[in-house]
């Protein structure tokens, strides 16, 4: 248990360090209009070193949040479009034969950068979407018999279109389970609709994004985010949701037993405590809450329950499952 004096100081180092996320918001809006939701989960990500996944029908901004996000912070973006004849190679680099000294030369691929941009992932056979994995997870890549170290930050925001449309591959759960968040993108309202429209039906785009935030600032952010304090009840409740999705009789929830495959993995555990501090830090305090944990749980834990065929024949969403385990969990 900390003192009161303490957490006011991680308040107000928090507050200090935390100033330049309404800058950064700022400087996204002039391009992209609404979408707060998305914008938060990727500055969610981009404290906690967590990839994210999302899904949306095509046209709903994915694309351009995420390379304006990038824009607006001083690294090194690449945009990588996955298509049914990706190669591996392509993606991460391959050996080069130079007959002139008879030596192999390596020649990076597009991997080797701050910010991927693997726009829709689930347009790609398996192999290419695999040949992410050691990236992502190890933040290394290994081509021939040498291994490269990527960038920090390195963070891999993936666009994918609904499972249902025509020429998608669904991605593996070894895979999926990498992702920190996936967020589903949905419309915006009749408001920001309108707004759109008046913005962007033109023949020429005039606003433009400049890079207000340096690579220092996100990783001196990411060092203080370990300074946020969460309490021991706080903590023992993100354990209480992860076993939930696993044993859900034991939470009175008997009727999610035939449901529920399998539940959420420890990486739920990991990236519910990261994402909640890093939730309570882009709201400028040095202390994280249930409610910070109850706010990302939906993101963090969709992807992670795979539901059972009795599920899917009942058309029950994993949404739903996160929900009734949200209002079964008790809230310290």
């Amino acid at each position: 248990m900390q003192s009161a004096s303490s957490i006011e100081e991680i308040n107000a180092k928090i507050k200090a360090e935390s100033a330049f996320v309404e800058k950064l918001r700022q400087e996204i809006s002039k391009v992209v209009i609404g979408q707060e939701y998305v914008i938060n989960r990727l500055l969610i990500g981009l404290l906690t070193n967590g990839h994210v996944l999302l899904e949306g029908v095509p046209g709903l901004a994915k694309t351009l949040t995420v390379s304006t996000l990038a824009k607006a912070i001083n690294l090194k973006f690449q945009r990588m479009q996955f298509t049914p004849d990706l190669l591996p190679a392509d993606l991460i680099g391959t050996l080069i034969y130079n007959q002139k000294d008879m030596k192999f030369y390596t020649k990076k691929g597009p991997i080797f950068a701050n910010i991927i941009l693997a726009d829709e992932i689930n347009r790609s056979p398996a192999k290419v979407q695999s040949a992410l994995l050691e990236g992502m997870q190890e933040r290394q890549v290994t081509i021939g018999e040498e291994t490269f170290k990527l960038d920090d930050p390195f963070l891999v925001l993936a666009t994918q279109n609904p499972v249902e449309q025509e020429g998608t591959y669904p991605l593996p759960e070894a895979q999926v389970d990498r992702f920190m968040m996936k967020l589903m993108v949905d419309y915006p309202t009749r408001e920001e609709e309108l707004e759109i429209m008046r913005r962007m039906a033109r023949t020429e785009k005039k606003e433009s994004v400049s890079a207000c935030i340096t690579r220092e600032e996100i990783l001196r952010a990411r060092a203080v985010l370990n300074d946020v304090y969460m309490d021991e009840k706080v903590e023992k409740y993100i354990v209480d949701i992860v076993f939930a999705t696993r044993e859900p009789e034991k939470y009175g929830l008997n009727g999610l037993k035939t449901l529920i495959a399998y539940g959420a993995s420890p990486r739920a555990t990991i990236y519910l405590n990261l994402a909640a501090k890093a939730h309570a830090f882009l709201n400028h305090r040095g202390y994280s809450t249930p409610e910070d944990v109850k706010t990302i749980a939906y993101d963090v834990l969709r992807h992670r329950i795979i539901p059972t065929y009795e599920a899917e024949a009942q058309d029950v969403k994993t949404e739903d499952l996160v929900r009734q385990i949200l209002n079964s969990v008790n809230v310290p």
